[in-house]
């Protein structure tokens, strides 16, 4: 596997970049925002991922080792291939990306065309528990999670006796509610009771 490439940038197209590393042109396939980072005639190195098919072989190249971890990890969700994993990532930050994952934040994953409310619930389902530290507003880093509230008022629900369903339910529509510094979550667990109990 090519893990990243350095060399000159010898050609800057619409959805790629001609790499000319050791005499041989590579042709990295990026998202606009890292196209916009090269320069022709300049030295570059991108952080890529080779996705290998019976047909084919694609470099998919990135501006940082960050972007191609959360490329690669956003593809073992059902439905998503590496087209729709660059989508992700021409559309949002892996920042964003991640924090829309973990707070079941819907409307900004269906802001990237080709994904569709159901196809952001995947995502949420398949990726929440495996996104990673979320950093927080700072740079710095949450250590555990960041956003490791909703697990703890997911916890909290299901301890009371309600089902995994409402519990996921109940925690989107508390992040729904969050606007800048998130509160204890003592608060926002009994926010999600008595969202839960509107609700029966």
């Amino acid at each position: 596997m090519i893990a990243s490439v350095r060399g000159l940038v010898a050609a800057i197209n619409p959805d790629s970049a001609v790499i000319e590393v050791g005499g041989v042109g590579l042709q990295v396939q990026c998202a606009p925002g890292t196209l916009a980072g090269l320069k022709a005639g300049l030295e570059a190195r991108l952080a890529t991922s080779m996705v290998v098919r019976e047909d084919s072989l694609t470099l998919y190249g990135f501006a940082d080792d960050d972007e191609k971890q959360l490329f690669e990890l956003l593809q073992t969700a059902s439905g998503v291939g590496p087209r729709l994993a660059q989508a992700v990532l021409a559309v949002h930050s892996p920042d964003v990306v991640r924090r829309a994952i973990v707070g079941a934040d819907l409307a900004t994953l269906t802001q990237v065309p080709g994904i569709g409310k159901k196809g952001a619930e995947k995502m949420v389902v398949e990726l929440r528990d495996r996104i990673g530290p979320l950093p927080l507003g700072d740079g710095g880093s949450a250590g555990v999670l960041s956003g490791g509230w909703q697990e703890q008022v997911r916890q909290g629900v299901l301890a009371l006796g309600w089902t995994v369903a409402q519990a996921d339910q109940a925690v989107s529509k508390v992040a729904e509610t969050i606007d800048g510094e998130v509160p204890p979550v003592p608060v926002l667990l009994r926010q999600a009771i008595r969202l839960l109990g509107r609700a029966r």
